[in-house]
Formats: structure tokens, C-alpha cells, sequence
């Protein structure tokens, strides 16, 4: 029973999802009780990852971790569901695309994430890392009228294949190395020196790196994340980009505190090399984009270069660091991309940086959400953001990697030119045809609020989470 009632949020998503699966099929017009039922299985799956985050240990004959870092991250997913099931809604009802599958897809694709971060077998996270994925391509091209939708989640769906492969063979390399599939198998046999083929095992660890990088769309696995996310509906390139590469991040934590600590450098450097990579390319990209849509997807790309610091510091802070950046990064992309759905005029054509001008006149309270999203994913303080890539960076220099901390301030640096530039044209630049008519119900204010209340809270009392954060490694 105890451990039921510590899986018990990845039951309720998962048993949620194959109700609504099922509902959909008997009654394919029930649009507004699937979207009931699904902010109601992911409010219950919320408030019992709470609940679970001080049982730490294992379940399931050792196939699943359950409470801290995963529980955690379990509330990051619920609470991205949330948001984005309360964002979606008024959005594709607008465009007469509200069908029940949408919410379907959400919560399938958040049964995956958790089965991601709770995984302590190799098997159980491709499972989990196939079911995230699965639904992923769907709702990527889930506007499937519009080319650019359809291209998108065929690059996806494409690429994705590729890394499934690379990600399979390295499950299989590892597996003849060790001789286990369980991750405390797998360390066993790494401290004790008894590897079956020692020669295979950095080869499966170099391919599983690999296919997790797609995931988390890192350099150089990273050329799919623009397409893919300019091309999907805006709520659901929110959602992508937070809890999808939330549960990536997840997935590499067991990699790094079972097998990083008992190598050399070498899968440390690896990390630390595709960080700098992924951040130089993704902030310089973004630079020149002019579609919003587009500079947040290539900004995306930074950020995950910015998390992956911390797991080439590979000690605690390091990790610590991921997670509390992953759910500050949750409030204000979530955010952002909310603003961006409700400026949209046509799924067609993209919301550019002229169609902000004079953003602030008319719609104030929008444009002030917007200016602190950005002004929270450039770094600065006291918003969340700047917390978050500080906590990265000293985790890198306590690790000896000043030089990567120095090429994250760097590419930070680079990034308040794109983000304050967006605050620039809503403020300071006039408008040049009609504004965008926004609907002020509660049911499209509520995510804002909650990612702006959210972004405010963790940059003044920041403690809160890393403190809890912390005491997962001791």
C-alpha cells in the first residue's frame, strides 16, 4: 500500500489519461467534461506529489524512485498541465479546434514525464520518455491545417525516431557492459570494477547522452527545437518547452549520480562542452529573430544549455540548481507563451516584434506581465530567473568550470538584448495598425497570474525551494 500511495501522482495522471481515452472514444463530443476531468486529475496528482515529496525511497521492486527530486518534479509537470489545459482551452475554442483529444494528449504526455523522473530502470525511462514523445508529435501538429504545423511535427516525429534508436542501442551497450538495466545495478557494477564488456559501456553512455540531448534539444541535437516549436500551437510550445524539457533534465540526474561520480572527467567535460555550445548558438540565433515565437524557441535552446551547467558540475548544488531553474523556467516561459497566444490574430502568421509596438497603451496589464516574463528569462534581479542561472554558475565554479560559469554571463548578457528588446517596442514604440482584441475572461488571466505571482515569489524568497531543493543529497 505504501508503495501506491508514494507512485500515487504518476497513478492518477495515468489512470486519468486511459479514462479519457476512453471517454473520447464512447462520447466523441464531450469536450467541456474531458477538460473538467483533466484539471481535476491534475489538481489531484498536484496535491498528492506534495504530499509524497518527504518519502524518499523506492517502489516496485526497485523500478521507480519516489518522493524529493522526483516528487518535485512531479508538481513542475502537474502544475504545467494545469496551466497550459486553462491557457488551451479559450485559444483552440477560438479557432474551432477544441476536441477532446487535446486534453487527452496533455495528460498522457504528463503521465510520461513523471514516469520519466521516477524511473530507476533503464526500460522504465524509454517507456516514459516514448509516452511523453508519442504525444508530443501529435500535438505538435495538432493544427494540422496549417503547413507549418505539419512540417514541424514531421521533423519531430523524424528526428525523434533517430534518437529513439541511439537512445536503445546505448540501453543495450550498458546492459551487456553491466550486466543490469537498474541504475543501483548498474553503479554496483561500476564501483566493484565488474563489468561484463567494459569496453561497451562509455560507448552506451555516449548514446544515451545522445538521445537524451535530442530531448532536451542541446547542442548539436538542437536543430529540430525552432521548427518544431514556431510550427506548434503557441500553448502547446509553452508546455514543450518547460515540462517536456523538465523531464529530459530528469532523466540525465540519475545518469550523473550513478555513473559521473565514479568516471573521470570525460562525461563531465562532455556536458560542460555541449552547455557552452548550447548556449552560444541559442542566444546568438535568437538575436536576429523578429518573430517572438521564434527568438523564445531559440532562446529555449540557451536555457537548456544554462540547466545542463549544472549537471556538468555534477555535485549537488549542481543538481539542486536544475530543478529549482527548471521551475523557475516553468512560470516564466509558460507565461510568455500565454501572452503570445492571446496576441495572436491568425494560427497562420506568428506574432512579431512590430506587432507589440504600443502594447503597453492599450492592453497595460498585458504588457506588464509580458515585460516581467522577460526581465525574469534575461536574469535579472530580484526576478526568479536571476536566481536560478546564480545558483547555476556557482555550482559550476565550486565544480572548477569558471570558465563555463563566465560564457553563461556572457551569453545572459546576450540575451537582455532580445528580451529588453521586446519591452522596448511594447513601451517605447507606437503602433502601427490596429490593436490585437484580447479577451480579459478569468479563464486567460488565471495562468498569467499564477506564472507572474510565481516568478515574484521565487526571486524574493528563493530559499524556499533551494532549501528543500538541498536536503534531497544529504
Amino acid at each position: 500500500m505504501n508503495e501506491w500511495l508514494s507512485a500515487s501522482p504518476l497513478l492518477v495522471v495515468s489512470l486519468a489519461a486511459v479514462v479519457a481515452l476512453l471517454v473520447d472514444a464512447l462520447n466523441p463530443h464531450s469536450e467541456r467534461a474531458t477538460y473538467r476531468f483533466s484539471l481535476m486529475a491534475l489538481g489531484i496528482a498536484l496535491i498528492a506529489a506534495i504530499a509524497t515529496i518527504p518519502f524518499r525511497g523506492v517502489a516496485f521492486s526497485s523500478m521507480l524512485r519516489t518522493g524529493g527530486a522526483p516528487a518535485v518534479l512531479d508538481c513542475v509537470f502537474a502544475i504545467g498541465g494545469i496551466l497550459t489545459v486553462l491557457a488551451a482551452r479559450p485559444y483552440i475554442a477560438a479557432r474551432n479546434f477544441e476536441h477532446d483529444e487535446f486534453y487527452t494528449l496533455v495528460l498522457y504526455s504528463t503521465s510520461g514525464m513523471m514516469l520519466i523522473a521516477h524511473a530507476q530502470h533503464l526500460l522504465i525511462l524509454f517507456i516514459g520518455i516514448e509516452v511523453m514523445s508519442l504525444s508530443f508529435y501529435v500535438l505538435a501538429g495538432y493544427f494540422r491545417q496549417t503547413v507549418s504545423s505539419i512540417e514541424g511535427a514531421l521533423k519531430y516525429f523524424l528526428l525523434g525516431a533517430f534518437a529513439t534508436g541511439f537512445f536503445v542501442f546505448g540501453i543495450a551497450l550498458v546492459y551487456s557492459a553491466t550486466g543490469s538495466l537498474e541504475f543501483s545495478g548498474i553503479s554496483k557494477a561500476i564501483t566493484s570494477q565488474s563489468l561484463v564488456l567494459p569496453g561497451l559501456l562509455p560507448i552506451g553512455i555516449a548514446l544515451i547522452i545522445v538521445g537524451l540531448g535530442f530531448k532536451v534539444a542541446v547542442f548539436p541535437f538542437h536543430q529540430w527545437a525552432p521548427d518544431v516549436y514556431d510550427g506548434a500551437p503557441t500553448v502547446v510550445t509553452g508546455f514543450m518547452s518547460t515540462a517536456g524539457k523538465a523531464a529530459a533534465l530528469g532523466a540525465f540526474i540519475p545518469l550523473v549520480l550513478d555513473i559521473v561520480p565514479f568516471k573521470e572527467q570525460s562525461v563531465q567535460t562532455v556536458f560542460a562542452l555541449s552547455a557552452a555550445g548550447t548556449i552560444i548558438i541559442g542566444n546568438v540565433a535568437a538575436v536576429v529573430q523578429r518573430r517572438i515565437k521564434r527568438m523564445l524557441a531559440y532562446s529555449s535552446v540557451a536555457h537548456a544549455g544554462y540547466m545542463l551547467i549544472g549537471l556538468a558540475a555534477a555535485n549537488h548544488r549542481g543538481l539542486s540548481a536544475v530543478i529549482f531553474y527548471a521551475v523557475a523556467y516553468l512560470f516564466m516561459q509558460i507565461g510568455a507563451f500565454v501572452v503570445l497566444a492571446m496576441l495572436e490574430r491568425d494560427v497562420e502568421r506568428s506574432v512579431e516584434l512590430d506587432d507589440c509596438a504600443g502594447l503597453a497603451t492599450q492592453h497595460p496589464a498585458l504588457a506588464a506581465a509580458m515585460a516581467l516574463f522577460m526581465f525574469s528569462l534575461a536574469g535579472i534581479p530580484p526576478m526568479a530567473g536571476f536566481f536560478g542561472k546564480y545558483y547555476l554558475f556557482t555550482a559550476a565554479i565550486e565544480a572548477g568550470y569558471t570558465w563555463l560559469a563566465i560564457i553563461g554571463v556572457l551569453g545572459s548578457m546576450v540575451s537582455v538584448y532580445y528580451y529588453i528588446g521586446v519591452v522596448v517596442y511594447m513601451y517605447f514604440k507606437e503602433a502601427t495598425s490596429a490593436p490585437p482584441t484580447v479577451d480579459p475572461t478569468s479563464v486567460k488571466r488565471f495562468p498569467l497570474v499564477v506564472s507572474a505571482v510565481a516568478v515574484i515569489v521565487l526571486g524574493i524568497v528563493p530559499s524556499i525551494l533551494e532549501s528543500l531543493l538541498s536536503s534531497f543529497w544529504k
